[in-house]
């Protein structure tokens, strides 16, 4: 057999042991580095749930915390309390008294009342002004008189404020009735003309200043209290088999919001430290027991390893920054985002088991820890099951649909059993899970830059390397008619057959369309795609023609890697053939030849053989299809001994060796192959035969 060439890349990624390892202790570190170092508080509780840890006593005195209803009682009653201010403006009244003694003259005159009249009466005028103005004109403000008409108000001047009502005190409107009411002159003329005089001089100095106020009220609440009384130590916290009242729940809120203060800067604790190692040590070794039994091919790829790895770090990166920021809400962060990735581009178990594992940990630095993980792990869930196979785009928008109704109904749920009714559910608090599911719709290009970056190969990336539009196979199509066509055959055969076997059928469809590639580059010496009764090999040695058909192959690895198709797909034309002799050459070779020595390997394929299921259905569907266009007129006979004939080859060649095809499977194929060969060639059965 000839000797497999590796590739260094393929060698380094798949082989190196110490690289994986140094990975995962790197992860490790990186996690447990930037973890919050403080104890954890141990206790879970929830308001009318029943207390059934052992009695809690008070390890130190602490503060009773108000709940958030009470700061906000307490903060209607101070602002309630709060008097709107108004600046008193000493300067309204000069401008004014101004404005009137210039008009007045010029309006006496022009008039034309009597001239000995007019120093007097703008004499009384002026000082009828001037007791309005002392009294007050204030510029009412509607938000203030929501509740009564009258309302009292710090009137402040001169740095000193009074308390002063809304009834005390003038508006323009009540100061001009006065002026009407108090100022008697025996002409009406005079009095219409003074009356006209005031009513456009009678402005506000009484001002509101909003901004003083606003102050005022900030001041104020920020004085208030946030505790109601002490829990001393020693004092029994709540019994056990005690259902979780409003004053206990705040007694032990309390206590948590105080321990995990004082706790919050034992950043040098080497205990905490040596705990976070030794979890996530313990995390990180589950996964690779995981890989190892069950997805060995990622095991061995430190690359594919790698990429696990960064997203946990960088899930638990956001979440150790959301911590340290003190984001208002978690669940903000969007979890759902790991299990889509890792779903789109391994397989649900996987993508299951990392959110799992990601969730746990995140649960040890995270309050309400079972609410969180009851959230994460039933949202995960739906956001594997709603992308079986994501081979359109509008499949992540429905995905994320499901996942926030997952949440939703989790919110509902959890929700109803707090509180026992839904007026009291604050719909606002879920807000933060819409947000959530609209961040994890960056899955669609994180998926793109891991696939780039990682060499994973994704369905999105098959599905369009499966086009026929694109360039490579229109490239083939037009070069080499016959072996586009088939591609197409062996696309379809390979793919019904993996599709009942178990395998990921796109995969094998994207294999099959890409395994002749190489026959772009000579298509006149393959048989398909010569139309005339002549061969070029009639005129080549033996060893040459079958060099030329062997290296198809390499041709085809070379083109695929100049166009950076994946690996995944690469290996189909690598294994295609396996190890086989291109058997017609050989045999020709002996029987014109026997005197010669035949060096067996110059007609042999140089492999490897297939070492998967989708690579071993390939070489059948290959095989099966290329011989089944040299039958003529075949019947039903014809192909069940061709099918029979070729797959027996293969299995005695010891080609499937290694492609984890059972004997189950392999009479899967072969039904599956005579009936759609039989379809294809219009082949009817004979049923009398089969009695």
């Amino acid at each position: 057999m000839a000797k497999i060439q590796k590739n260094p890349k393929v060698i380094y990624r798949k082989y190196s042991s110490n690289f994986k390892y140094i990975m995962i202790v790197l992860a490790v570190l990186g996690i447990t580095l930037f973890l919050p170092k403080q104890p954890r508080f141990r206790y879970e509780f929830e308001k009318g749930k029943t207390w059934l840890n052992k009695d809690l006593i008070a390890p130190f005195s602490f503060a009773i915390l108000k709940n958030e209803t009470q700061i906000n009682a307490d903060k209607e009653e101070v602002v309630s309390k709060i008097l709107p201010v108004y600046r008193y403006i000493p300067e309204v009244y000069e401008s004014q008294k101004e404005g009137i003694i210039n008009e007045f003259d010029l309006k006496w005159k022009a008039s034309g009342f009597p001239e000995k009249d007019r120093e007097a009466t703008k004499n009384r005028v002026i000082q009828n002004l001037a007791q309005l103005y002392q009294k007050g004109i204030i510029g009412l403000v509607d938000k203030h008189q929501k509740q009564a008409k009258y309302y009292d108000f710090s009137w402040f001047e001169n740095n000193v404020s009074k308390r002063v009502s809304t009834q005390d005190v003038h508006t323009a409107e009540s100061a001009l009735n006065d002026f009407k009411q108090n100022f008697i002159v025996k002409d009406t003329r005079i009095k219409d003309l003074l009356i006209e005089l005031m009513e456009s001089h009678l402005k506000p100095n009484l001002i509101f200043d909003e901004g003083f106020t606003q102050t005022i009220e900030k001041n104020t609440i920020a004085s208030l209290s946030t505790t109601k009384g002490m829990v001393q130590k020693g004092e029994l916290i709540v019994a056990k088999g005690t259902v979780v009242d409003d004053e206990v729940f705040q007694k032990l809120y309390s206590y948590r919001e105080n321990f995990e203060a004082q706790t919050k800067n034992v950043g040098d604790n080497r205990l905490v430290l040596l705990g976070q190692v030794l979890l996530m040590g313990f995390i990180m070794s589950l996964l690779m027991i995981f890989l190892y039994l069950f997805r060995k091919d990622i095991f061995a790829d430190n690359r594919q390893l790698s990429l696990l790895l960064l997203v946990i770090v960088i899930m638990l990166g956001v979440l150790t920054w959301a911590i340290q920021m003190n984001i208002p809400n978690i669940y903000y962060l969007p979890f759902c985002i790991v299990p889509i990735i890792i779903r789109i581009l391994f397989d649900t178990r996987l993508a299951l088991y990392l959110h799992l594992l990601v969730v746990l940990i995140a649960g040890f630095f995270v309050p309400n820890s079972f609410e969180f993980v009851f959230y994460q792990i039933t949202a995960g869930m739906v956001a594997i099951y709603s992308i079986k196979n994501l081979v359109k785009r509008e499949q992540l928008l429905i995905s994320a649909s499901f996942i926030l109704a997952a949440y939703f109904v989790s919110f509902l749920g959890i929700s109803l059993l707090r509180e026992g009714s839904l007026q009291q559910i604050e719909w606002s608090n879920f807000l933060p899970f819409i947000f959530s599911v609209l961040l994890s719709l960056l899955a669609y290009p994180l998926i793109y830059a891991f696939e780039r970056i990682f060499g994973i190969t994704s369905d999105i990336a098959l599905i369009e390397l499966t086009n026929t539009n694109n360039k490579l196979l229109r490239e083939l199509a037009f070069k080499a008619p016959g072996t586009f066509q088939h591609s197409l055959q062996v696309a379809n055969l390979a793919e019904a057959a993996i599709f009942k076997i178990g395998g990921n059928a796109l995969l094998v469809r994207a294999g099959a369309l890409y395994h002749d590639i190489g026959k772009m580059e000579n298509p006149q010496y393959f048989i398909e795609n010569q139309n005339t009764g002549t061969s070029l090999h009639d005129k080549l040695p033996y060893e040459q023609s079958a060099q030329i058909i062997i290296k198809h192959v390499n041709k085809g690895i070379d083109i695929c890697r100049r166009y950076q198709l994946p690996e995944s797909v690469i290996d189909f034309i690598r294994t295609h053939h396996g190890t086989t002799r291109v058997d017609y050459f050989y045999q020709s070779f002996l029987k014109n030849s026997p005197e010669k020595f035949v060096d067996e390997n110059i007609f042999r394929y140089p492999g490897p053989i297939p070492f998967s299921k989708e690579t071993g259905v390939l070489m059948l569907a290959d095989s099966v299809e290329a011989a089944s266009r040299s039958l003529k007129n075949p019947d039903a006979n014809m192909i069940n001994n061709l099918v029979e004939r070729i797959i027996s080859y293969k299995l005695d060649q010891h080609q499937l060796d290694n492609s984890d095809l059972t004997l189950k499977d392999l009479e899967t194929i072969k039904l599956i192959f005579k009936t759609m060969l039989m379809s294809i060639y219009h082949v009817r059965i004979d049923y009398q035969q089969t009695v």
